[in-house]
């Protein structure tokens, strides 16, 4: 039998074109995968705040594009007494409410963390005031805080506490304490559910070991609670204090930065100046004050979180 060989035909193998080799290029990949979220923030955030920064070293108006008059503006806000009001108020403001929301928050985290009956639904509960838009809010707060149809004052009368009306807005520091609270009330679930997350994903055998060694609750809470949220304490608290120093619609809504504008932040009196007063340039200058306050926040919360590295037994490099 005589033996036959069968030709066969290889395919002879290409080199990938120019295009596969550009995207199996990963420096490129890379490059792709971030261009549109770099342009994205180029558009939206990159050029708005240059252009802020911009306007703050010119006279502009507007209608007129104005000229550069370098620190001019900066100069101004240092003798203005309203600038100087705001700063006070701001600090003070992002302060008070920061600890109010916190204490409060952390206080309802750890309730919500035990077994308590119909637990999902306070959870939703819980979460209405932050889900519920900020305008909804002040104009809501804002009718509680009239001086004549105040469902508190009404109350307050009909229990016999007071003969008169609450003045809740209509002198600084009431309005200012006003403000604050409505601000607690708002913040509050934001806090307790990011805190509560926290706290859920704290190892119940940690506190199994602290009991069996006879440890009180508040022993609990120092050495193991409070460490171990420490982490995320510093994120939530950097994000609300951000959110606490550049709010503006709840105090313009309610109070628009009055009485005698002592209820001014930094942002109300940027809007004040810039929009409704028509001075595009000063009013960039009162935004670009606020930014040393949030870079310091920033770098709080940066160096907080170093602390994470030690609870993982790693160096603090």
């Amino acid at each position: 039998m005589s033996a036959t060989t069968a030709a066969t035909w290889v395919r002879p193998k290409r080199d990938p074109s120019w295009v596969v080799r550009l995207f199996d290029w990963k420096p490129f990949l890379v490059f792709a995968c971030l261009l549109p979220a770099v342009g994205l923030l180029t558009v939206f955030l990159t050029y708005p705040l240059g252009l802020g920064i911009w306007l703050a070293f010119t006279d502009t108006t507007i209608g007129r594009p104005g000229k550069y008059i370098g620190w001019e503006n900066f100069e101004y806000l240092l003798e203005d007494r309203n600038w100087w009001n705001a700063v006070f108020y701001s600090v003070f403001y992002t302060g008070v409410a920061t600890i109010g929301k916190f204490a409060l928050g952390l206080w309802l985290a750890l309730l919500l963390n035990n077994h308590l009956p119909f637990k999902s639904l306070l959870r939703a509960i819980i979460l209405l005031p932050w889900i519920v838009p900020t305008v909804l809010s002040a104009i809501a707060f804002w009718w509680i805080y009239d001086p004549q149809f105040s469902i508190l004052s009404y109350l307050a009368i009909k229990a016999g506490v007071t003969t008169e009306n609450f003045d809740f807005i209509n002198t600084p520091w009431s309005a200012r304490f006003s403000l604050i609270a409505a601000n607690i009330w708002r913040g509050i679930p934001f806090v307790a559910i990011s805190l509560l997350a926290g706290l859920q994903t704290i190892s119940p055998s940690l506190y199994e070991a602290a009991l069996l060694d006879g440890s009180t609750s508040w022993q609990r809470f120092r050495y193991i609670t409070f460490p171990m949220l420490l982490p995320i304490l510093a994120i939530v608290m950097t994000f609300s204090i951000i959110f606490t120093f550049t709010d503006f619609q709840l105090v313009y809504a309610i109070t628009r930065g009055g009485p005698v504008n002592s209820t001014h932040l930094l942002a109300t009196l940027a809007f004040q100046r810039g929009i409704a007063g028509g001075e595009l340039g000063e009013g960039a200058a009162i935004a670009v004050s606020m930014i040393p306050f949030l870079v310091f926040a920033t770098l709080f919360s940066y160096f907080a979180l170093a602390r994470r590295k030690w609870q993982q037994g790693e160096g603090n490099d």
